[in-house]
């Protein structure tokens, strides 16, 4: 995970900045952990925690003084699933393309440095994926964060990619250049695929959501095991670009 240290993060928000690194972290983290990730001094870090701890946004552990997210989050978590107008109007169509297609899909949306994965429906055949509802992911890596990446804006996009490769191997110009000539590639055909970029044998294919032209809301993503699906590409392809504009069009008139 990117450690955004406290130069980069307005002193009102550093609050923010705590309560995200615990709720994007998956297990419960030591307030020294929390000071690696956020760089906070250790006495800033507890001025934060107070006010979350007192409105039930984080808690600490009992027995092992460590930090986790608070009951409060559940009611949030609770909130966007069943009331979000995102969620609403991507359910049916999430189990419209899992019925169609009978492989898995999901909505995903970029968060703040980090693609998340808003819900997952899945088939009944056999799939194996880092995928989960809640989980977080890479913002570069795979056709979901492609598809996300692609439509985000041109100085975001050149933040994301450079964060990424100083944080996992130098990058030439070249490569920078040919990921760049890829994302427009995505533009233009409306959709990411990928396989084997985030899970070994898995071939996924992406479509953006739109709420308005050029309003960025999630994106409609199909995963399926490579081997079973050689002969179904294109027609996966198409059948997520179908249900992709649909729910575009709902969130426009909605």
């Amino acid at each position: 995970m990117a450690v955004l240290h406290q130069v980069d993060i307005p002193q009102s928000e550093r609050v923010l900045q705590v309560l995200a690194c615990i709720a994007r972290h998956g297990e419960a983290l030591s307030a020294r952990e929390l000071v690696e990730q956020t760089g906070l001094p250790l006495s800033t870090l507890y001025r934060q925690l107070a006010p979350l701890k007192k409105w039930g946004l984080v808690q600490e552990h009992a027995q092992t003084g460590l930090y986790e997210p608070g009951p409060l989050a559940v009611q949030l978590a609770r909130g966007f699933d069943q009331h979000s107008w995102l969620m609403r109007a991507a359910r049916d169509e999430l189990a419209d393309l899992v019925q169609k297609s009978s492989e898995s899909v999901g909505l995903l949306a970029y968060v703040n440095g980090q693609v998340v994965c808003l819900d997952m429906q899945e088939s009944q055949q056999a799939l194996r994926c880092s995928f989960a509802k809640g989980r977080a992911s890479s913002s570069v890596c795979g056709a979901s964060a492609k598809a996300l990446l692609a439509h985000l804006p041109p100085a975001l996009q050149d933040e994301l990619l450079a964060q990424n490769f100083l944080e996992n191997a130098p990058v030439s110009g070249q490569l920078l250049q040919d990921l760049q000539t890829q994302l427009q590639g995505i533009r233009e055909q409306r959709y990411a695929t990928s396989e084997n970029e985030v899970d070994l044998g898995i071939w996924g294919v992406s479509a953006p959501v739109f709420s308005g032209r050029h309003k960025l809301e999630a994106t409609l993503s199909l995963m399926a095991p490579a081997q079973r699906i050689q002969q179904r590409k294109q027609e996966l392809i198409n059948m997520t670009l179908a249900a992709a504009d649909r729910l575009s069009r709902k969130l426009q008139y909605s």
